[in-house]
């Protein structure tokens, strides 16, 4: 069980970092929850992977500096109706 685990950590972070994609996007995609995707990037994958890590740390950065905007952006659409 640990090889797979390690082995999902990595594909999550490999899947991230090419569609510079969210959390919840990945979570989706691999069929697993928010907290399974979290746990694999910020707690596993550094342990092995410090490299990778570094990398996917950069996008989910990014991710989180945008979220207000989505956020409004979506707000914006569900009262227009869109």
């Amino acid at each position: 069980m640990k090889g797979d685990m390690e082995e999902r950590a990595q594909s999550l972070a490999l899947y991230i970092i090419e569609n510079r994609t969210t959390v919840r996007a990945a979570a989706q995609k691999f069929g697993i929850s928010k907290s399974t995707v979290h746990k694999d990037i910020s707690e596993r994958l550094p342990l092995f992977d410090r490299a990778l890590y570094l990398q996917v740390k950069e996008v989910l950065d990014e991710n989180k500096a945008q979220r207000h905007i989505r956020g409004g952006i979506a707000t914006r659409k569900k009262y227009r109706g869109q």
